[in-house]
């Protein structure tokens, strides 16, 4: 310990603890010219995290890149029942979690430091692609992540941003809005990490008791059932009836949504549908709301082609 690893003239100290800043005017000068990652978090990290830092330096080593994680819980995006107060904020636990992974700089603003004025009047709206499922069930949550999202972009300026396959609506309306508005920089979506039980990693899992954890976990297993009928050849009806039957009737879960949709549009498919698709639900176990997805594709049948 304590040798550096150099990789194409980037000298990254083996263990070394990431720079840390909370205003924007500390994090300009520390922003180095030539090719960055940037990975965005809202802190209380798990391994899910890790796995967006581990592919970030893995792009930035062999260009001498700079690796950067911001740390913001974002009240935009919490509606007026959600949990934006009890959120976990563990900044100094998250700071240890990122200390030899390569990671350059922390940027870890507050919330008057991310909206000196207030609340932004102007903010950026998701569309249409923002007003299904996550955005039906969440008004404005869209709204709130893509003006973040688009703030932090522009005070970070990278080449690169890493996002989680877990969040796959919030990665198709930051795609969009990457893609409409000119904004240069490139996204990578790094596949949902799991639990030895199944359950995609989540901040909000800690809220589980073991009890509420077994019932939680048949949304996994419906995502799975689901993906099984799709490799096997399963039809879109088929599909959607296997993963439905891991949670209908299920004591103590509510369901929000378990659809098969759309990859980019987030609309349901239609029962004639092949080519890929997305498998997506939602559930709630007491106080605590789950989401999981997975990418599949419906196999040619005799009922018509993609969109039919």
């Amino acid at each position: 310990m304590g040798e550096s690893q150099v990789v194409v003239g980037l000298s990254v100290p083996d263990g070394a603890r990431p720079a840390v800043v909370h205003t924007y005017r500390e994090l300009l000068p520390l922003l180095r010219t030539g090719p960055r990652a940037v990975v965005m978090t809202m802190g209380a990290l798990h391994q899910g995290h890790l796995d967006l830092v581990a592919k970030a330096r893995e792009l930035m080593a062999p260009v001498g890149g700079q690796v950067v994680v911001t740390v913001f819980v974002n009240p935009l995006q919490f509606g007026p029942a959600e949990d934006y107060e009890a959120y976990p904020r563990t900044l100094p636990d998250d700071v240890a979690a990122l200390t030899g992974l390569g990671v350059d700089l922390v940027y870890a603003p507050s919330v008057v430091d991310m909206y000196p004025a207030g609340p932004p009047l102007v903010r950026v709206s998701p569309g249409p692609l923002g007003a299904v499922f996550e955005g039906a069930i969440r008004p404005g949550h869209f709204e709130g992540v893509l003006t973040v999202v688009l703030k932090l972009l522009q005070r970070t300026t990278p080449t690169v941003a890493l996002f989680g396959q877990k969040d796959a609506q919030q990665v198709a309306v930051v795609h969009q809005m990457v893609s409409d508005l000119d904004v240069g920089a490139r996204l990578v979506v790094v596949p949902i990490r799991r639990e030895p039980d199944g359950l995609a990693l989540s901040s909000r899992n800690r809220y589980l008791d073991p009890a509420q954890r077994q019932v939680a976990l048949a949304l996994p297993r419906a995502i799975a059932a689901g993906e099984a009928v799709a490799a096997a050849g399963g039809t879109v009806m088929a599909v959607r009836a296997a993963a439905w039957a891991e949670v209908a009737d299920r004591p103590g879960l509510s369901v929000d949504y378990l659809e098969v949709v759309d990859r980019a549009e987030f609309t349901p498919v239609l029962d004639a549908w092949t080519g890929p698709a997305l498998l997506i639900g939602a559930i709630r176990v007491g106080s605590t709301r789950l989401i999981d997805n997975a990418p599949i594709v419906i196999q040619a049948t005799s009922g018509g082609g993609p969109g039919a």
